[in-house]
């Protein structure tokens, strides 16, 4: 065991039931974090030699070394779970090119309980940024897809029974809204994810003279963890993994109206085939795989934030149980695949647009109209309109008569035999009551299935997408500059030493 490591204080290594439990898991998921921890190394290393804590060869020597570990990758180092954590296997390679006077000055003004937490912010920011990226690329397809069906009636569904009719583009454009609202809370928690820890040093703070603010501004960070009791407090993982779990809910609710819709019996849509499975015994089936793999996924997702809140659960204690949270980079791998497995499935779905208007019109679905004629044309209160046309629609159904035949005779009659004034109605005017495109024309209200209401509804998911884009792109563009920033300093450091 390195003297990095804790041979100092221990006389003997870690048992072997340890390594395997968590010292070589523990370095597996560090693996994945590479890159992070050779940033924060490097961008440490520059304030140090800028606040003159570092000499300048000293400061040289260590960001040539670090730069030549951070070409090597992780899979070019031989590292060793007995030999701890990224941070000390880093050291300990330092240490074994420069001498451990030089490598181990790199620790000055930080310790691993403020170090760590900035290698996984800064790691979980990159895979946040990933998932925001896809967000807003279902978004786009969503929209571009809802923009061919603003005239597309179909069945709507209250208790899974018809409703009233709805249209196809509003649906679609309905769940663009929804991302939206999963964009917006994701990047909410990432501002409160997005501060720097680095320098909090053992949670009391350090009494060499760094400048937390500068390895901030080289790392991309928008502030700092102020309050250095909080360098390890991991509580946006929760946050990050409810707003995950909410998205999940919104994948999965559009896939199971997909999947649902995809049957025999709907017929309304039908999958593309590279996103389908068939069956070992069933020559007919073409299974909807990929939908159900996403409803498999978002299965979990409601307990992700009650697991990290449980692993949390000893924060007030000062235990570092917070330096962990593993079931986010789950939550954020299947995140990230759902979104970029439902994209093309809506973009490469046909629609049976026939299918959806018949059934639209149907089953009395828009007898909402003609209770609204009622009110309108014969001066009922809508309560006794509504009970009008309700018994109009059993006995209809009882003597199989349909939308197409039906007649101002039976409403008459329907209205007589609540000892109410029958309507006269001729048969025209009832039988357009039934009619399901004429029913989205005449819905007029904000936000309604309305074509002109639906195009609306499209520009202003267009226009909202617009800003979430532009959002997203500034975060990389900040980012891109602090890379800039670090490699410039990194290379006069480097000139100068």
């Amino acid at each position: 065991m390195s003297e990095t490591g804790s041979a100092g204080r221990l006389e003997q290594p870690a048992a072997d039931s340890l390594v395997a439990f968590f010292e070589a898991p523990h370095l597996e998921r560090e693996k994945a974090q590479f890159p992070y921890f050779l940033k924060v190394d490097l961008a440490h290393a520059v304030m140090l030699s800028e606040e003159g804590i570092l000499s300048p060869s000293q400061a040289a020597l260590l960001l040539r070394a670090l730069t030549r570990i951070e070409r090597l990758g992780v899979d070019g180092l031989d590292l060793d779970p007995l030999g701890g954590s990224m941070l000390f296997q880093i050291e300990q390679l330092l240490s074994a090119e420069v001498g451990e006077d030089i490598g181990g000055r790199l620790h000055i003004g930080r310790s691993r309980l403020d170090q760590g937490p900035t290698v996984r912010r800064l790691y979980k920011r990159n895979m946040l940024l990933g998932i925001l990226a896809a967000i807003n690329e279902l978004r786009a397809t969503l929209i571009e897809r809802a923009s061919l069906h603003t005239e597309t009636v179909m069945p709507g569904y209250t208790c899974l029974q018809h409703a009233h009719p709805g249209v196809f583009g509003h649906y679609l454009a309905s769940f663009a809204a929804k991302l939206a609202d999963d964009f917006s809370r994701l990047t909410a928690a990432y501002e409160r994810l997005n501060l720097s820890p680095l320098g909090a040093a053992g949670l009391s703070g350090t009494s060499w003279p760094i400048n937390r603010t500068r390895t901030s501004e080289l790392l991309g960070f928008d502030g700092l963890v102020k309050n250095s009791k909080l360098a390890r407090e991991a509580y946006y993982a929760a946050e990050v993994a409810g707003g995950l779990a909410m998205l999940m809910s919104t994948l999965n609710d559009l896939a199971t109206d997909l999947h649902l819709w995809s049957s025999y019996e709907f017929g309304f849509i039908e999958l593309a085939d590279e996103f389908c499975g068939t069956s070992s015994i069933f020559p007919q089936k073409k299974n909807p795989t990929a939908l159900e793999a996403i409803k498999f996924a978002a299965g979990e997702a409601i307990s992700w934030p009650s697991v990290i809140l449980t692993t949390f659960r000893a924060e007030g204690t000062g235990d570092v149980v917070m330096r962990e949270a593993p079931i986010l980079d789950r939550a954020c791998s299947l995140s990230l695949g759902g979104l970029k497995l439902m994209a093309p499935i809506i973009e490469t779905a046909s629609v049976d647009e026939a299918r959806m208007r018949t059934l639209a019109s149907a089953n009395w679905s828009t007898a909402t109209s003609l209770a609204d004629d009622l009110v309108r044309h014969r001066g009922f209160s809508f309560r006794r309109a509504h009970l009008i046309v309700a018994r109009f629609v059993r006995m209809a159904m009882q003597r199989e008569v349909t939308t197409e035949t039906a007649t101002g005779a039976l409403l008459d009659e329907a209205a007589s035999s609540l000892g109410l004034q029958p309507p006269g109605f001729d048969d025209q005017r009832v039988r357009q009551a039934f009619d399901a495109p004429a029913f989205a024309r005449s819905r007029i209200s904000p936000g309604s299935i309305n074509p002109g209401e639906v195009a609306s509804l499209i520009d202003d998911a267009r226009s909202d997408l617009s800003a979430s884009q532009s959002w997203h792109g500034e975060r990389l563009e900040r980012l891109g500059r602090a890379d800039e920033m670090l490699k410039l300093a990194i290379g006069e450091i480097v000139s100068a030493g």
